[in-house]
């Protein structure tokens, strides 16, 4: 009934199409590998294999695509091993119709989809405690850069950062860009939980104090 529902809504768009459904990870696996879509809406409690291994098995591939992750409120340590795993994102079972439509077009265009009500709250009560010392690629970014990362950390799109450090999107997105680059992060996804393993944003919201919170004094 879920696959009916979402197969209904997607097919909807005169550019989406649904090439494939699978009823367990072993064959949503098979079936990726032989379609290859360009994103895959993975379920996490699947029979025969789960959805987090077959996340894990699709994205050790070259030219894997891109994995959003269904979930409920209740599957919070699931969901952060997703995204450890590589999916670029999650949606609750229950969003709405366009939430899912805008959702893949992020995906599908290479970005990554954070929920800012579900993702800071996997990601805090999961991420390990940070190491002794910061990691030494943090010292690469920019005080602006860092500042990005942490706003990044807390779920914010790029124009609630231009908003918070008083700069133009254009200019966020850029910083973003680089932030992935310097610290070899694929998406918005892995950069978040870089930032709260890293250290540079601790669990439960609380900022270190591996330089300035932005949000508190913006630079220039």
């Amino acid at each position: 009934m879920v696959r009916a529902g979402l197969r209904m809504v997607i097919e909807t768009e005169p550019d989406m199409t649904v090439v494939g459904e699978a009823s367990d990870g072993v064959e949503a696996v098979a079936l990726a590998r032989r379609l290859r879509p360009e994103v895959v809406l993975m379920d996490i409690a699947m029979p025969r294999q789960d959805g987090l291994e077959a996340t894990r098995t699709l994205l050790a591939a070259p030219g894997a695509p891109r994995i959003i992750v269904l979930t409920t409120f209740d599957t919070y340590e699931n969901l952060y091993n997703a995204l450890r795993a590589g999916a670029s994102g999650f949606l609750l079972k229950v969003s709405s119709p366009e939430h899912l439509i805008t959702a893949i077009r992020v995906v599908a265009a290479g970005e990554a989809l954070l929920d800012p009500a579900v993702t800071t709250r996997v990601i805090s009560a999961f991420a390990g405690a940070p190491g002794p010392q910061p990691p030494p690629e943090l010292a690469d970014l920019t005080p602006r850069e860092t500042d990005v990362l942490r706003l990044m950390a807390r779920g914010q799109s790029n124009a609630e950062i231009a908003a918070a450090l008083a700069v133009g999107e254009a200019t966020v997105k850029t910083h973003v860009a680089r932030v992935l680059m310097k610290l070899n992060l694929r998406d918005r996804v892995q950069a978040v939980i870089y930032a709260y393993e890293s250290g540079l944003v601790k669990a439960r919201g609380q900022a270190s104090s591996h330089r300035h919170d932005p949000a508190a004094q913006p630079h220039p």
